[in-house]
């Protein structure tokens, strides 16, 4: 059991959390419990009397705090933001349609509002995308405690030998919603794993991506597909 399970059934709920084509590698997720109330009114479409219930905090973004497009952007975009929040949708080898082309250079900054990333043993946060055999689209991915100064992972998109080191959209994608395989163990659910002992950072709750520049642009599904992000090492935000 990986260690953000192990917070969650100390004292936290579990909660559940949509596109690119053509030639560019291409993940899906609900929305958090955000705007639901306690006292008779909905979260997640359900009611506190004798409805769906809380499910509480989840090891998957919370929030789309911005997305920045660029050339080549666009598939995925009309399922914002619940495309790129929730567990991630991996196909495997064959990668998945459920996630968001950021474009050249695009970038997008996610964050979480129920539990944060900590630094505990081996790597703390593990970011999905499509790749498939054959085809690999790289991120620079960053983190941050605070949302306005960032810690960059190194990334080599051009070390192709050496299979892109530091970068994300590497790792294929074993984890999706109901198929059983953990989408925190970074053993099992694929991705690519980031630790921010790397950084020197104690913790975070804002992560950034961005494409690398050395992808593919054509057509509307162009540069680095983020499926989704989750935590590893975590640890509540609310209590």
């Amino acid at each position: 059991m990986t260690p953000i399970l192990l917070l969650l059934l100390a004292g936290c709920g579990d909660k559940s959390a949509s596109d690119d084509t053509g030639a560019s590698d291409t993940g899906d997720g609900d929305t958090g419990t955000d705007g639901g109330t306690s006292d008779g009114g909905t979260s997640d479409g359900g009611t506190s009397d004798g409805g769906t219930t809380d499910p509480g905090p989840d090891p998957f973004a919370d929030l789309l705090v911005s997305f920045s497009p660029g050339a080549g952007a666009g598939y995925g975009q009309d399922q914002l933001p619940d495309v790129v929040l929730g567990s991630p949708e991996g196909g495997g080898e064959s990668g998945s349609l459920d996630v968001l082309s950021l474009g050249e250079l695009g970038e997008i900054v996610l964050s979480f509002d129920d539990i944060g990333i900590v630094d505990g043993e081996g790597p703390d946060l593990l970011v999905f995308e499509n790749p498939f055999p054959g085809w690999v689209e790289t991120g620079v991915v960053a983190a941050s405690e605070d949302g306005v100064e960032w810690h960059e992972w190194p990334c080599d998109p051009d070390d192709v030998e050496g299979e892109y080191p530091g970068c994300a959209g590497v790792g294929l994608v074993w984890a999706a919603s109901g198929n059983g395989v953990d989408p925190t163990d970074p053993e099992a659910a694929g991705g690519d794993a980031f630790d921010l002992a790397l950084l020197g950072l104690s913790r975070a709750r804002f992560v950034r991506i961005r494409d690398t520049g050395a992808n593919s642009y054509d057509g509307v599904a162009g540069g680095f597909d983020l499926d989704a992000i989750a935590i590893v090492n975590g640890e509540s935000l609310t209590e």
